[in-house]
């Protein structure tokens, strides 16, 4: 899937359909801390991840700038730090004559009325006055790898963010999430449309004869009944 068809797709999804997506494809949900959020309320980003690790100076996002693709997003692995931003306008407003989608920050950043006047979506843990005061020695793998919480990834992954948080998903397996996610998304969407209409989200899926089955057979759960009903609600 290319970066055009990819984020036409994404445009009718959220994040939440695909990380139910994923849950139905067994494949890991894969979530940044839930801090992180959009410095725009609204901004929504899709693309290949260009992975950078930060070690104090700026010059490790324009090297990853020199090898992004138009319409990649620069996943900055800051090890989640508090004390320091390390990303500000000049990075953004880079970033986006670079032709990149965004930016996901695993850290803060600055200039926030900048970034926000520059609009290009960029999603952190928060903003502080102060930048880097330290140069480190750039770990190994700076530009193959990024950290964000508890997942390490990669090229080979796509960043999908919206006013949920954001969601990494392996390349390889977009087409099947998607085509899930969709699925998900239209069976909510008549779900709503018909408690709109007056009819139950309980009377909907049967929630009555969940009960009655749940006395006869106290393993079943919840989730047992949806998929045997075919709803969505919990993935």
């Amino acid at each position: 899937m290319d970066s055009k068809e990819l984020r036409r797709r994404f445009e009718t999804l959220t994040t939440a359909h695909l990380a139910d997506a994923c849950i139905r494809a067994r494949v890991p949900v894969r979530c940044a801390p839930a801090l992180t959020r959009a410095v725009v309320p609204g901004s929504r980003l899709a693309g290949r991840v260009s992975p950078a690790r930060h070690a104090g100076s700026v010059d490790v996002f324009l090297e990853a700038f020199e090898e992004a693709a138009p319409g990649d997003v620069l996943v900055v692995d800051n090890g989640g730090r508090l004390d320091e931003s390390c990303v500000g306008d000049l990075v953004v407003l880079e970033a986006q004559a670079a032709g990149l989608e965004g930016v996901v920050i695993w850290g803060l950043h600055r200039d926030t009325a900048d970034i926000r006047a520059i609009g290009l979506p960029v999603f952190s843990l928060g903003s502080i006055p102060t930048g880097p005061q330290r140069l480190d020695e750039r770990p190994e793998g700076a530009l193959e790898s990024a950290v964000v919480g508890d997942w390490t990834v990669g090229r080979d992954d796509l960043v999908l963010g919206d006013d949920d948080g954001v969601l990494f998903v392996p390349a390889d397996r977009a087409e099947d999430l998607f085509t899930l996610a969709e699925t998900i998304r239209d069976t909510e969407r008549r779900q709503a449309e018909r408690i709109h209409g007056g009819v139950s989200l309980r009377d909907q899926v049967g929630f009555g004869a969940y009960l009655a089955q749940r006395e006869q057979t106290p393993s079943l759960t919840f989730r047992d009944h949806l998929r045997a009903v075919g709803g969505a609600i919990e993935e």
